[in-house]
């Protein structure tokens, strides 16, 4: 089901829980054939990039990212030409932060210029953390980076082919409802906000509504039902007692570790047990 791959395409925002540097241990793990894929959580994409499936269904609750990849689909060009003048200046990345806080200015932005601050603010924030207040507001603070890469535009144009060589739909919905109408032979990739593995590490702010215990019992409810109907899936979370208790059901549990660079406390980053869950050999 994959094209050839392109190795230009590659994750354009950094992502907290991003897989790139858990691609080869989770490739190990992936079924060799595949007819449609299925990303309920999509984030930063990085297993849907090192894949590039034919035939794919995105997903994400963060509406400013599903307007950022959507904004790569139709507008590459645009968007590469809006991000050029961005400016690495402290006082000038907290006047685009506060954006979000009127919302009728906000709302007077075009979808390229909304895309443009996402880019923008994740390369030139504090350690590339994506993390938004109840009110849905971007509040991670300045990250004095030297020289970011906030015009990537080969990557950028990249990732525009790909998706429009290729069938590949991108919703902005819940979990539940990216699946609605999905059937035997199709495989699902969750990648959900984690399991936090202490109060003091707990980081659900990818969006203002959070993802706690309730969303993860939701979750693994979902996941018997695709496992009733013969629908493969692999759940990548935090190898923590409650995550390990709730998918025992199944024999194909993994523990990997990974080192985690985006976190918004230095003692959550490093190294990390995270575990992957499976209902195939």
């Amino acid at each position: 089901m994959s094209t050839r791959v392109n190795k230009l395409v590659s994750p354009v925002v950094k992502w907290v829980g991003g897989k790139r540097q858990l691609i080869t241990e989770i490739g190990k793990y992936l079924p060799e054939k595949l007819s449609l894929y299925y990303e309920p959580f999509i984030g930063g994409g990085a297993v849907l990039f090192h894949l590039q499936p034919s035939k794919a269904v995105i997903n994400d609750t963060n509406s400013e990212l599903v307007n950022l990849y959507r904004t790569i689909k139709t507008h590459p060009d645009e968007l590469i030409e809006d991000l050029k003048k961005h400016r690495n200046e402290e006082e000038y990345f907290y006047k685009i932060r506060e954006l979000d806080r009127d919302k009728s200015k906000y709302s007077d932005l075009s979808d390229i210029e909304r895309a443009s601050r996402v880019i923008f603010l994740n390369k030139t924030c504090y350690n590339g953390l994506f993390r938004v207040n109840s009110a849905g507001e971007f509040n991670t603070p300045f990250g004095r980076y030297r020289n970011p890469n906030i015009v990537n535009d080969i990557t950028i144009r990249a990732i525009s082919n790909y998706f429009n060589k290729n069938d590949v739909r991108i919703l902005n919905t819940d979990f539940e409802a990216s699946l609605e109408g999905i059937k035997k032979g199709a495989f699902v990739y969750f990648d959900p906000p984690y399991d936090p593995v202490s109060s003091s590490a707990n980081f659900t702010g990818y969006t203002k509504g959070g993802f706690g215990r309730d969303e993860q019992i939701r979750l693994k409810n979902l996941c018997d039902r695709l496992d009733g109907m013969g629908v493969r899936f692999l759940l990548s979370n935090s190898a923590t007692d409650f995550i390990k208790d709730l998918y025992s059901g199944y024999n194909e549990l993994v523990i990997v570790s990974a080192t985690r660079a985006v976190n918004s406390k230095a003692e959550g980053r490093g190294a990390v047990e995270e575990v992957l869950v499976r209902n195939y050999e």
